[in-house]
């Protein structure tokens, strides 16, 4: 099984200016090549991360009815199950390798290998805490372009990558979860076991659960805060237990209290950033990546430029249909979009130039498509017209049409006369079929030679030929 390499970025949350000048400069560093690395494909990470998910989903509802407390974050899991698992499915489906291949790729520093907008996704969602909405996205986005432009094709899928981001941040919070309910776990065992001296065990498969957990550690704050929720509980009854449990945590340099504290903190921390990342995946949802794409493309702003002042004026199906050619040529000439763009518009806005000439889609549709790629790729190549072309192809099918009507007249004049000939030295071999009410037979021979030739009439002639 090939091994893929994970994009896995920590940040700390960054005012709105902050992450602006970092993204600044995070364009400025990257050196970009044509293609993204196979081995970045970031879907087999993305199956193992929802696997994590849907793991610590199954263990809440399973400690739901054995009633432990569900961590808050949990909470939020447990609600919007559902549509993490209905975004991880659309991006398995949208997201296949050959097209991950053809964004563009990182070709320096830590990250080489992966498709940019990919680590441009996971920046975004590290120093927000998983906070975004149209707003957010688009400033940040357009950072970022201030130094490099980013293709059409990258910010169309921005938001599949950010949904990647959102749901790896998702699997880090349920990780902690499972830490949390085990220990809760953990707890109430030694409780029923120690305590209440219970021989009839109702938290019992703790090493079953301890299979599941694969590598995860220990946590001894979790066990630490609710070992001291839980004991007291019991009241006085529990007061040597709760004085061996303060004794271990004062060894650790630290009281109860303070360990509470903490343990709290971290708890409200990882609910919020749970809820922001499943508010992010609904705001997703419903963004309007269209208006996001007008807003922030070059390609876009450069063509509303139009001397002709047509392309403003038409229809999105009309606008992508040009931009789409645009992206064609970048793809065949491995030049930017964003420079292609620029030459269509300064051959449109020469002197001496008819209206129909100023208009951008004269050099990207028309006939001065030559003229297009001949500037952007300093050759003078012509193109074959699309008549001609047409041309070449009928009278190519008409060609072999009449060949392929030819072979077959002569063929099947030779059938309906009934004879076959052979001249080598003046020896020949013919046959006649005579036409009878049944069978018939004819036998022509020639030095020690004999045809044999049997004529059924209703079904078929039977050709037997002996040296």
């Amino acid at each position: 099984m090939k091994n893929y390499r994970n994009l896995d970025i920590k940040g700390t949350m960054l005012d709105t200016n902050q992450l602006e000048i970092y993204l600044e400069k995070m364009a400025s560093d990257h050196v970009l090549q044509n293609k993204s690395s196979k081995g970045t494909y970031p879907i087999p990470k993305l199956k193992e991360n929802f696997e994590i998910i849907l793991e610590v989903y199954n263990l809440l509802n399973e400690h739901i009815k054995l009633g432990l407390p569900i961590h808050p974050a949990g909470e939020w899991l447990l609600d919007n199950f559902y549509m993490i698992e209905e975004t991880y499915k659309m991006v398995i489906k949208e997201l296949s390798l050959n097209k991950y291949t053809k964004f563009l790729g990182i070709s320096n520093g830590i990250n080489k290998g992966f498709a940019r907008i990919y680590v441009l996704a996971f920046e975004i969602v590290a120093y927000t805490d998983s906070k975004i909405d149209t707003k957010t996205l688009t400033n940040l986005l357009y950072s970022y372009q201030k130094k490099k432009t980013l293709s059409m094709d990258e910010i169309w899928n921005i938001g599949i990558f950010i949904q990647i981001a959102l749901i790896q941040n998702i699997k880090d919070i349920c990780e902690k979860i499972y830490y949390s309910q085990m220990q809760k776990y953990r707890v109430e065992n030694i409780l029923e076991r120690l305590v209440e001296n219970k021989e009839d065990l109702k938290y019992k498969n703790l090493s079953v659960y301890r299979q599941r957990v694969k590598g995860y550690g220990e946590m001894k704050y979790p066990f630490i805060e609710y070992m001291s929720y839980r004991l007291k509980k019991y009241g006085k009854s529990a007061y040597s237990y709760i004085n061996a449990l303060e004794e271990q945590v004062n060894k650790m340099g630290t009281t109860i209290d303070e360990v509470i504290r903490k343990e709290h903190f971290d708890m409200a921390l990882k609910k919020v950033s749970m809820a922001n990342s499943i508010t992010s995946i609904k705001e997703l949802l419903r963004m309007d990546f269209m208006q996001i794409f007008q807003n922030i493309n070059g390609v876009e702003e450069v063509l509303k430029k139009d001397p002709a002042n047509v392309y403003s004026k038409m229809d999105y199906k009309t606008k992508e249909y040009y931009r789409n050619k645009i992206k064609e040529i970048s793809t065949k000439t491995k030049i930017s979009e964003i420079y292609i763009a620029r030459k269509c518009l300064e051959l449109c806005s020469r002197e001496g130039l008819n209206e129909k000439q100023k208009h951008v889609g004269y050099y990207l549709i028309d006939n001065g498509e030559d003229e297009l790629l001949n500037n952007i790729t300093g050759s003078n190549k012509k193109k074959i017209s699309k008549n001609k072309k047409a041309k070449i192809y009928v009278s190519t099918i008409w060609g072999i049409s009449i060949l392929i009507d030819l072979v077959l007249t002569i063929l099947m004049h030779n059938i309906c006369r009934g004879r076959y000939s052979r001249r080598p030295d003046n020896n020949h071999y013919n046959c006649t079929i005579f036409r009878n009410s049944t069978n018939s037979y004819s036998r022509n021979s020639s030095k020690n030679s004999t045809i044999y030739i049997r004529k059924n009439s209703k079904t078929q002639i039977n050709t037997e030929i002996r040296f």
